[in-house]
């Protein structure tokens, strides 16, 4: 596997080839939102300026050794009170799937989350037709916490939702 790096997304980072990662017309990104959000340039650069104005959630680059961008991370949003949050990871650029990299980005995002941002608990859910997704985050630390039965509709289909978790064994000793 690559080595990478993560660091915090700049508004300069979100070029056209970084825009591109959010193009679907290879479907990569069909499970990416259950929802079925478009992103924009616009839409992108605005939930930034939003990031970074609240403070509710951070984006990160995920990188190679070499500087190459490959991908993004987003931890968040961050409840305070509760010390939990979402933890989200999008290999963007398609000649880096299939390496383990998100696997290894999600590890280095869930250290982050935790001594940076005190986060006792991550949580996240994908559909439960997106493999290696669900291998990416399991081989990174978290474990299913539970599915819910046809939760999504895919192509008028239901399907269910995998729910994963991860504890922050600062808050859960017993469990690290």
């Amino acid at each position: 596997m690559e080595r990478i790096k993560l660091r915090k997304l700049q508004l300069d980072d979100i070029d056209d080839e970084y825009v591109s990662w959010f193009d679907n017309a290879d479907g990569h990104l069909s499970y990416f939102t259950g929802s079925g959000r478009t992103f924009s340039r616009g839409v992108i650069v605005d939930d930034f300026h939003t990031s970074v104005e609240t403070g509710q959630w951070v984006y990160y680059l995920i990188e190679s050794a070499s500087g190459e961008k490959i991908g993004n991370v987003k931890i968040g949003p961050m409840d305070p009170r509760n010390k939990t949050s979402d933890l989200v990871c999008m290999v963007g650029n398609r000649k880096f799937l299939g390496k383990g990299i998100a696997k290894a980005a999600i590890s280095m995002a869930n250290q982050i989350a935790f001594r940076d941002y005190d986060i006792r608990r991550l949580q996240g859910g994908m559909y439960s037709g997106n493999i290696p997704s669900i291998k990416a985050y399991t081989g990174a630390g978290w474990f299913v916490e539970a599915t819910m039965k046809g939760f999504y509709l895919v192509d008028g289909q239901p399907q269910d939702r995998v729910c994963v978790a991860c504890l922050n064994p600062k808050y859960f000793p017993e469990d690290a």
